[in-house]
């Protein structure tokens, strides 16, 4: 018999029954959402792979899916009607149904989706917690974070979040018109999707780095699967080890996450997170001017008695001062009367000693006088005897030199030397004529007279 011979369409219906015969309508598969794409007719293709093969992510087992639109909207219809508890991201774990079939055009195998189980992803990620959470404990990280001293006033925060989203507006809406003084320094991090967690875990370091008083981690609500960034054991222990104080505002009110757990304060929501640093802050103030309203109290009340006490002491030393003061009168008028008595005694002898001392020096003061007065006489004849102008008056006369040098001998001068010589009338001008120093000198003395005197 010959064989069948296939035509490609044909063998593609032939292995799509097979495969309808085999797995029946619907094919339950479980596995990791990798390289999600959305066309623009609404259609969603990814690939779902199995976590953890040790081939590595190039050789991991994949199976394609297709998600139509009509099919997508079923899934998210009932995903809401569960409370919308996921979404499907990169790095989410699924269990999906739908029918097995061939992609003729591609002659690829893919899976037609059209549900979903949330509860199966659901049940992963919070065995996970479980897990972590026990292994944290172990470790003693889970209140490590929370053991970080919180500065009285925290005013320069470091807000780590996805810079422009609605937790960023939130955190910053709630400082700033707080009227507080904050220093905001926002460090942007990717808080959904596969590479979250590295992410959030580089912001926060580097926020630390900077010398923040505070760490502000916020993220807004959604599904369960757009927070698991925060139930990550890197980003957990990021937290955990953080130099300084970690408050977390993550999700709504009922999400709980793993950063949640480790961090130094956990808050419901990025406003409620801000919303506790302005407390914080108001908190020190009131406390400050309550301590400040105290002391005054205190210091006005000790001032009181310190003034009452001081009256007293005043009031006993003021009296006790005049009594002192009475006694030292009347000691003083005492000694004022001793002192005036013998000072009178005194002065009145030695008046009579003085007198009697002059009668008996004046006498002797008058011989005294009466022959100092003689020497005088004698002294002032002497004087008048050497007074050189009488000298010249008598025709002696004085010969010097032009720069006033006295000429005492012929050896005193030379030819040519101009002479003064001063006489009882006035002065006379020579010059030294030349010859020798005798007939020079001879000259001189007839015309100026002897310089001797």
């Amino acid at each position: 018999m010959e064989a069948q011979t296939w035509s490609v369409g044909e063998l593609h219906e032939a292995l799509n029954g097979l495969l309808t015969h085999v797995f029946g309508e619907v094919v339950w598969v479980e596995g990791e959402l990798t390289d999600i794409s959305r066309s623009k007719a609404g259609h969603v293709y990814f690939r779902l792979v199995d976590p953890d093969d040790e081939r590595g992510d190039a050789n991991r087992a994949s199976l394609s899916v297709t998600l139509f639109d009509s099919q997508r909207q079923l899934v998210n219809r009932f995903l809401r009607s569960q409370g919308d508890p996921i979404r499907m991201n990169d790095g989410i774990r699924v269990r999906i149904g739908g029918r097995l079939a061939t992609y003729p055009a591609r002659s690829t195998l893919q899976l037609v989706m059209d549900r979903i189980d949330p509860a199966f992803t659901l049940g992963l990620l919070g065995q996970e917690r479980v897990r972590l959470l026990a292994a944290l404990d172990e470790e003693g990280l889970l209140r490590q974070n929370a053991a970080v001293a919180v500065p009285v006033v925290p005013l320069h925060v470091g807000l780590v979040t996805s810079v422009g989203s609605a937790a960023h507006a939130d955190a910053l809406h709630e400082l700033e018109s707080s009227g507080v003084g904050f220093r905001v320094s926002t460090f942007d991090a990717r808080t959904q999707g596969a590479d979250a967690p590295a992410s959030v875990v580089a912001a926060l370091r580097t926020a630390a780095a900077h010398r923040v008083d505070v760490v502000l981690i916020v993220r807004g609500g959604g599904a369960a699967t757009d927070l698991v960034a925060f139930d990550h054991e890197q980003v957990a222990r990021a937290i955990a080890g953080a130099p300084v104080a970690v408050f977390t505002g993550i999700g709504h009110e009922t999400d709980r996450t793993v950063a949640d757990e480790v961090a130094h304060t956990a808050h419901k929501t990025p406003t409620a997170a801000a919303g506790a640093l302005v407390r914080a802050v108001r908190d020190a103030e009131r406390r400050v001017v309550d301590d400040w309203a105290a002391v005054r109290a205190g210091v006005a009340g000790r001032l009181v008695r310190a003034e009452h006490r001081l009256a007293r002491v005043g009031h006993r030393a003021g009296a006790t001062a005049v009594h002192r003061l009475d006694r030292r009168m009347d000691a003083l008028d005492r000694d004022v009367q001793r002192v005036t008595a013998g000072a009178r005694r005194r002065l009145a002898v030695a008046e009579a000693a003085v007198a009697a001392v002059g009668t008996r020096a004046e006498p002797s003061a008058a011989r005294i006088v009466e022959r100092a007065s003689s020497r005088l006489d004698v002294l002032a004849a002497n004087v008048a005897a050497a007074d050189p102008a009488r000298a010249l008056r008598r025709g002696w006369s004085v010969t010097h030199t032009a720069d006033g040098r006295l000429v005492r001998s012929p050896a005193d001068v030379v030819a040519g030397d101009e002479l003064v010589t001063r006489v009882a009338g006035g002065a006379v001008r020579s010059v030294v004529v030349d010859g020798d120093r005798s007939g020079a000198a001879a000259g001189r003395d007839r015309e100026g007279g002897s310089s001797g005197g």
